[in-house]
C-alpha cells in the first residue's frame, strides 16, 4: 500500500470518528432516561432534570407516580400499564440532587439501569397537597402551587387502570399535556385538571370510570367563579362507559371539539354557579355524541342521569355548535339532545348560541330550554323535537 493511500484511509478514519463524535450524543439525548419491568417510574423521575424524557418501557407497574418538575414521561399506549401497588402505597418524596451541572450541549443523563439509581446528595420534600394525591390511590399526580405552578409536564402512550380515585390528576399546572393515554376503571375520575392554565388533551381514551372520563374545574374543594384556562384544549378523545364523558365546571376559554362519545350515562355537561365570573365563553363543536344511554343513580347535586348529550347549567356565552347527537334515550330531568337545564343553585343560562347541530332521535326531546335565562339563540339545527315547540 503507497504512502498515499494510507494517508487517505486515515483521513477517512478521522472523518468518520469526528461523525461518530457528534451522532452519538444526540442518539442519547433522544434516548433519555428508561424504565424497565421491576424498576420505579418514580425514581426515574425523582432523578430527572427538569426537561429529561422518561420512556417507560412494556410492562406492567404497580405504583402510584408523583411529578413536579418540567418532564416527559411516555410509554406504549396499551402496553405500559400503571396500576395500584399491591400494598399499601407510602409517602412519595420527590428527589432533587444538588447543584446538578449542566450536561455539555448534546448529551444526555445516562438511563436509569434496572434495579438502580444514583444516591442522591439532598432531598425536597413534596408539599402537603403533593403528599396527599400521592397517597390517595390515583395514579399519576402532578402537583405545582400557586406560587410555582409545574410548566410543561407532557404525559403519553400509557395506561392508567384501576386506581380508586383517578387515574390522572392535576393541580396547579400550566401547559400540561396529555395525549394517547387510556385511563380505565378508575374509581372517580379518568384524567382531571384544576386550578389550571392551558391544558391539552388529546387523543386519549377514558372509559368505565365511576365519575367523568375527563374534568376540567377550577376547584375541586370549594365554590368560586369560574377561572380562565387560557384556551385549554379538550379533542379528539374517545370516552365511554363512564358516569359522563366530559365535565367542565366553574372554568372560561375552553374548546371541546372532535370527540366522540357513546356509551356513558351523559355526554358533556358544562355546569356554573351563582359565582361570578360565570362559566362559560367556550366552544363544543364537531362531537359525535350518540346513545349515552348508560343509567346511572343521583346523588344529592344532580338528579338520575341516563340519555344525556350535551347539558348547560348555569353557563354563558357558549357556543355549541356542528355537533352529531343522535339515539340518546332517557327519562331523568337531564335527558335529551342539548338540553339548557335550570341550575338547582339558581344560576341561569345566559347568551348561549346553539347552531348547525345535527340532533335526531333523542327523547324526551332533542332540544330543549329550560329555567328563565336570557339571550340564548336556537339557530338552524336539524332536529325532529324540542321544548318548548318551535325551536326545530
Amino acid at each position: 500500500m503507497t504512502n498515499r493511500q494510507i494517508k487517505s484511509l486515515t483521513c477517512i478514519a478521522v472523518v468518520m470518528a469526528a461523525g461518530l463524535g457528534v451522532l452519538a450524543p444526540t442518539a442519547a439525548a433522544e434516548a433519555g432516561r428508561r424504565v424497565h419491568p421491576g424498576d420505579s417510574i418514580q425514581d426515574a423521575v425523582n432523578y430527572a432534570r427538569p426537561g429529561d424524557i422518561i420512556t417507560v418501557m412494556p410492562g406492567t407497574y404497580y405504583e402510584n407516580v408523583l411529578i413536579t418538575k418540567r418532564l416527559t414521561l411516555r410509554g406504549f399506549g396499551a402496553r405500559t400499564v400503571i396500576k395500584p401497588p399491591v400494598t399499601a402505597a407510602t409517602p412519595v418524596t420527590p428527589v432533587t440532587p444538588v447543584a446538578p451541572v449542566a450536561p455539555a450541549p448534546g448529551a444526555s443523563a445516562a438511563p436509569v439501569a434496572p434495579g438502580a439509581a444514583a444516591t442522591p446528595t439532598a432531598a425536597t420534600a413534596p408539599s402537603g397537597r403533593a403528599l396527599a394525591c400521592s397517597q390517595a390511590d390515583t395514579g399519576i399526580c402532578v402537583m405545582g402551587t400557586a406560587e410555582q405552578p409545574v410548566v410543561g409536564v407532557d404525559i403519553r402512550s400509557l395506561t392508567v387502570s384501576g386506581f380508586k380515585r383517578n387515574g390522572i390528576w392535576a393541580s396547579y399546572t400550566d401547559r400540561l399535556s396529555v395525549q394517547r393515554v387510556i385511563a380505565e376503571k378508575n374509581g372517580t375520575w379518568g384524567i382531571a385538571q384544576e386550578r389550571s392554565t392551558r391544558g391539552l388533551f388529546r387523543d386519549n381514551t377514558a372509559r368505565d370510570n365511576v365519575e367523568s372520563g375527563l374534568f376540567i374545574a377550577n376547584t375541586v374543594d370549594r365554590e368560586g367563579g369560574a377561572t380562565d384556562t387560557l384556551g385549554a384544549v379538550v379533542r379528539r378523545n374517545t370516552l365511554t362507559g363512564n358516569r359522563i364523558g366530559v365535565t367542565v365546571r366553574r372554568v372560561r376559554n375552553l374548546s371541546v371539539y372532535g370527540n366522540t362519545l357513546t356509551g356513558n350515562c351523559g355526554g358533556i355537561f358544562v355546569v356554573g354557579d351563582e359565582g361570578e365570573p360565570g362559566a362559560g365563553d367556550m366552544t363544543i363543536r364537531n362531537n359525535r355524541i350518540h346513545e349515552n344511554n348508560k343509567f346511572c343513580k343521583g346523588n344529592s347535586r344532580l338528579p338520575d342521569i341516563q340519555g344525556v348529550g350535551i347539558v348547560l347549567t348555569g353557563a354563558e356565552e357558549t357556543v355549541v355548535r356542528s355537533n352529531d347527537i343522535r339515539g340518546n334515550v332517557g327519562a331523568s330531568p337531564l335527558s335529551g339532545g342539548i338540553l339548557l337545564f335550570k341550575s338547582f343553585v339558581g344560576a341561569t343560562n345566559t347568551d348561549n348560541v346553539i347552531r348547525d347541530n345535527v340532533v335526531r332521535d333523542n327523547k324526551p326531546a332533542d332540544l330543549a330550554n329550560q329555567g328563565t335565562g336570557t339571550g340564548n339563540q336556537f339557530v338552524n339545527n336539524r332536529c325532529a323535537s324540542s321544548v318548548p315547540a318551535g325551536m326545530c
